[in-house]
C-alpha cells in the first residue's frame, strides 16, 4: 500500500445544471473520490451556462448541496459560451477557479485578444479549448490511417494546433496566464515547449487517453469517441516526451458522461466524450510508470501538486489516497460511480486500485 496526495483534476464535466441525466454533482464527485481526486474544476457548458454571477449561483448552490470533495466552477469566457460576447471577468473572479469556453473555441482573433487582456487586468486563468471551426468539415475522429481505411470523416491536427500558435502570439503580448485544455497533437507540444523558452505564461494539459491509445486501438464504437480525437502514435508519443520533459504541465481528465443511448451510435453519431476519474491512475501507472516511461513522482506532480500550484490553488495537507500497487484488477465500467459507463479500456487489467480517498481528514471513498 502507498500513500500519496490526493489527486486534482483541472477538467470535468458534472452536467449539472441543465443536463442532469448524463451525471450530478452528487454522482460525479463520488466517481472522483473513487478515482482518488478530492478536487476538481467543473467546465461550464451547463444550461444556464456559468457567465452571470446569477447563473453560477446556480451551479455554485448544486455544489454546496451535493458534491463530497472540493468542487470549483468554471465561468465562461464569453457569454453563453456563443464567442460574441465578453463576460464581466471582475464580476465573476471570486466565485470560479479560471475562465474558459470548453467545448467552444473561439474563434475570433479579437475576441481571444479582447479575453487575454481582460484575464491579464484580472490576473485570472484563461482556459482555452482550442478548435477551429473552419477546418471540421463535419469530422468526428482523427483525419489518419483509420479514417481513410473505413470511411469516416476525419479532424485534421492543425485545427488544434492552428489555434494554438494564435493563441500564443496573443499570449506573448497580453502577457496573460494561458492554460490550454486536452493537447492531442505533435505540433501542439513543439509549439508550447518554444513558448515557453520563450517566457510565454503558457502551461497546458493532455488526458490519459491521449497517452494511452492512439488511432490504431480505435473501434466501431461510440466509447472511443471524444473531442479532440486519439491522434496517431507518433502523436502519442510526443505526449509522452512533452509530459516526461515538462512541458506538459497537467494530466487531466476532461471526464465527460453522456447516457448510455448517446454513446450507442458507433463513431459517427454518438456523442464525443468518454469518462475518466474513475481510471486515470491505474490506467497511467501501468502503461507509463510500470513501463519505465515516466518515474511515479512525474505522474504525481501531474496528477497532484502541479494542478494546485498553477491555478493557485490551496495545500490539502488532509488530502490523501490510499493504492494497492501490486494487486492487478480488472476495469468495468458496471463497477463505475459515474452515471457515465463509456471508456475505452473496458476490460483492462491494470495496476493502482484505489483502496481509501481521505478529504479533510474524512474518508470519502473506501473499499
Amino acid at each position: 500500500m502507498v500513500t500519496l496526495p490526493a489527486f486534482v483534476d483541472l477538467h470535468v464535466h458534472f452536467r449539472e445544471p441543465g443536463q442532469n441525466w448524463k451525471e450530478t454533482i452528487l454522482t460525479g464527485s463520488r466517481a472522483a473520490a473513487r478515482g482518488g481526486y478530492t478536487l476538481v474544476c467543473a467546465m461550464p457548458n451547463l444550461d444556464p451556462v456559468p457567465d452571470s454571477p446569477e447563473h453560477l449561483a446556480v451551479e455554485q448552490a448544486a455544489i454546496d448541496k451535493d458534491a463530497i470533495i472540493d468542487v470549483l466552477p468554471y465561468c465562461s469566457i464569453t457569454k453563453g459560451r456563443k464567442g460574441l460576447e465578453l463576460v464581466d471577468f471582475h464580476a465573476l473572479k471570486g466565485g470560479c477557479v479560471a475562465f474558459s469556453d470548453d467545448g467552444s473555441g473561439v474563434q475570433s482573433d479579437e475576441m481571444m485578444r479582447k479575453a487575454m487582456e481582460a484575464a491579464a487586468r484580472e490576473d485570472v486563468i484563461l482556459a482555452a479549448h482550442c478548435e477551429d471551426n473552419s477546418l471540421l468539415h463535419g469530422g468526428y475522429i482523427h483525419d489518419g490511417r483509420y479514417a481513410a481505411a473505413h470511411g469516416h470523416r476525419g479532424i485534421c491536427s492543425e485545427s488544434e494546433w492552428g489555434q494554438i500558435a494564435r493563441d500564443l502570439k496573443i499570449c506573448e503580448e497580453t502577457g496573460c496566464r494561458y492554460h490550454v485544455c486536452h493537447i492531442s497533437t505533435r505540433e501542439s507540444v513543439e509549439l508550447i515547449r518554444a513558448a515557453k523558452a520563450r517566457g510565454v505564461r503558457v502551461t497546458c494539459e493532455t488526458g490519459p487517453h491521449y497517452l494511452t491509445l492512439c488511432e490504431d486501438d480505435l473501434q466501431e464504437d461510440g466509447r472511443f469517441k471524444m473531442n479532440p480525437p486519439l491522434r496517431s502514435a507518433d502523436d502519442r508519443e510526443a505526449l509522452i516526451e512533452g509530459l516526461a520533459d515538462g512541458t506538459i504541465d497537467v494530466i487531466a481528465t476532461d471526464h465527460a458522461p453522456h447516457s448510455a443511448e448517446e454513446k450507442s451510435r458507433g463513431l459517427e453519431g454518438s456523442a464525443m466524450g468518454i469518462v475518466g476519474l474513475e481510471t486515470a491512475f491505474p490506467v497511467l501507472y501501468t502503461r507509463l510508470v510500470k513501463t519505465g516511461r515516466i518515474s511515479l513522482e512525474r505522474l504525481v506532480e501531474a496528477l497532484s501538486t502541479a494542478p494546485r500550484r498553477i491555478f493557485r490553488l490551496p495545500e490539502a495537507p488532509q488530502d490523501y489516497v490510499e493504492i494497492d500497487m501490486d494487486t492487478p484488477f480488472t476495469i468495468y465500467s458496471e463497477d463505475f460511480a459515474s452515471m457515465g459507463k463509456a471508456t475505452p479500456f473496458e476490460g483492462w487489467e491494470v495496476y493502482g486500485k484505489v483502496v481509501r480517498t481521505v478529504h479533510q481528514g474524512k474518508t470519502v471513498y473506501s473499499i
